[in-house]
């Protein structure tokens, strides 16, 4: 039996690709082997999506090239499918190569079984079996069907009926289906858009271990620091850096202490040159003008200055061209100044109320048909409770419950002129059109908006401000969205997935600005990193009823890569 054949990678060569006026890719370039699994990381903005969308071959770029292998597979952030389309025909599509490779092998077993050795095209059809045969291996075609079951029940689909529509699921099962579809095909090269969205605890383990499994290229944008920690053999940094996008390998925890180190060395770096270059052009200016022909002579210079005039004069000019040499050299190589990178840097996330007695917030026996059942739940003044559970628990139901949103069966109180904030997990402008820097004047009204400036927050770029909302990403559109809340913090907020699309770099402050202060906060969250480093309660809601998990005392983490900023 014949031995696989290599694998082709995936190769990038200066990659540039402008949208809205803006060089989104820079002259990127990465490869990608197979058994390799790069993650690529960076601020909202910065081309993840792009750089995907460009490998894939589904965008063009302005210039550079991309040779990727035949057998690609893309998720896309929101993939989109025919309505009317069933589970059915979505497995079939996904099994379809593997079903052609075992058809065909049969067909061309039968031709050699019937074709003399000694016949001209014997040895041709010995070839396109041998070939066949590899290509099967490769994607394990004689285990698909069992794969695509145990792929669909992995990510929590098994139970559904293959002839359900998929205009009957929901966005995220949606996802999780097309995920699945990737899955059970096993291309050669796997790019993927922030795929463990919508995953549970169960089916995010199950996808760290299908993907550590394949034996080809998987390239993968995500915010889910976990799941980076979990998967990935070397990282690419898309934020600004002293020479370009920086490659680190390891998973997430070696890149944090690595990205510390390497932005202290392009400041230290960027610092000791602007020294060089004030000391080199004070000195060529200095120099020149001791040299200058019309200067006269100083009393000191006169004495001894026919003998040494001609040797100085060698030597001031010497210095001043060296000077004049190495300023030149040193403007014309001299690294650029660090951006500053965004900080979160709201103040306090929600407001102060009288603590008293009685709680902001007091649910007894709660239910919303098919969605919640909750015996009892009270949030104090100054709470901090994170919400967990599986897909389908309720979490985005509670707490549009609690946001007053939702209608509810059972008792329901509120203390008086109680003010809520809700960040929902799909952001949505009702103008796509208004500019960033509009959208938020006219939402906060102009008073607030100039006492606490958009760009003070540390979530948007100056140059993205005068941008439409409608061109922002799917992350920089909930950065919008969370400063329209802590711009006038609420005394209750609520926080629905809160890291989805954000950088880990976000999530890490946003994570140390939940700790102890004024107001209550209560966050639903499927993000494993945050939850095994969350201090406060914890409510784990489970279909038909909710448990709840005191967490100990502990104090509240800092951002991994230095101090809070705020």
């Amino acid at each position: 039996m014949p031995q696989p054949h290599p694998q082709p990678a995936l190769l990038a060569h200066d990659l540039v690709r402008t949208l809205g006026g803006r060089r989104v890719l820079d002259g990127i370039s990465l490869t990608a082997s197979p058994g390799h699994r790069i993650g690529l990381i960076g601020e909202n903005g910065v081309g993840k999506s792009t750089l995907l969308r460009v490998l894939a071959g589904v965008d063009q770029p302005d210039a550079g090239s991309v040779t990727r292998p035949a057998d690609l597979g893309f998720l896309h952030q929101e993939m989109l499918y025919d309505a009317d389309s069933t589970i059915a025909a979505v497995l079939d599509e996904a099994l379809r190569e593997a079903r052609e490779d075992l058809a065909e092998l049969d067909r061309l077993g039968e031709e050699l079984a019937s074709a003399p050795e000694d016949n001209p095209g014997h040895q041709e059809l010995l070839d396109a079996y041998g070939r066949r045969l590899e290509q099967a291996q490769d994607r394990e075609s004689w285990d698909a069907d069992r794969r695509a079951a145990l792929v669909l029940d992995g990510l929590g689909l098994g139970a559904f009926g293959h002839d359900r529509t998929l205009g009957s699921l929901s966005g995220g099962q949606r996802g999780r289906l097309a995920l699945a579809a990737l899955l059970v095909r096993r291309p050669l090269a796997l790019l993927l858009d922030e795929p463990t969205n919508h995953l549970d605890d169960g089916a995010a383990a199950f996808l760290e271990e299908q993907i550590r499994g394949l034996p080809g290229t998987v390239v993968v944008a995500s915010h889910d620091r976990a799941f980076l920690d979990a998967v990935c053999t070397d990282l690419i940094d898309l934020d600004p850096a002293v020479d370009g996008p920086v490659c680190y390998g390891g998973n997430y925890s070696a890149y944090l202490s690595e990205k510390h180190a390497e932005r202290e060395r392009w400041e230290r770096r960027y610092a000791e040159e602007q020294e060089e270059l004030t000391e080199l052009r004070h000195a060529a200016g200095v120099t020149a003008h001791r040299v200058a022909p019309n200067r006269g002579r100083t009393d000191n210079e006169k004495m001894g200055y026919g003998h040494r005039a001609g040797r100085v004069q060698n030597q001031i000019s010497r210095r001043v061209r060296n000077a004049t040499r190495r300023l030149e050299e040193l403007e014309r190589t001299q690294v650029a100044e660090p951006p500053r990178p965004l900080r979160f840097a709201a103040g306090e996330l929600a407001a102060r109320t009288e603590e008293g007695p009685r709680p902001l917030v007091s649910l007894h026996e709660v239910r919303v048909p098919g969605r919640l059942a909750l015996d009892g739940l009270e949030v104090s003044a100054t709470d901090r409770l994170l919400i967990t559970g599986g897909n389908g628990a309720g979490k985005s139901t509670l707490l549009a419950v609690l946001a007053g949103r939702l209608p509810a069966e059972g008792e329901v109180h509120r203390r008086r002129r109680l003010t809520v904030g809700l960040l929902t997990q799909d952001t949505v402008f009702e103008r796509p059109d208004r500019t960033v820097r509009d959208t938020y004047e006219l939402s906060l009204g102009a008073q607030r908006a100039e006492k606490v400036p958009l760009g003070s927050l540390g979530l948007m770029h100056e140059a993205d401000l005068d941008k439409p909302v409608g061109q922002l990403s799917v992350g920089q559109r909930r950065r919008l969205a969370l400063a329209l809340l802590v711009a006038r913090p609420p005394q209750l907020l609520l926080l629905d997935e809160p890291t989805n699309h954000l950088s880990p770099r976000l999530c890490d402050e946003l994570e140390a600005a939940l700790g102890p202060g004024p107001g209550a906060i209560v966050v639903a969250s499927h993000d494993r990193w945050l939850r095994r480093r969350w201090h406060g309660r914890e409510l784990r809601l489970e279909p038909g009823r909710g448990r709840r998990e005191e967490a100990g005392p502990h104090s509240w983490p800092t951002p991994a890569h230095g101090p809070d900023h705020r």
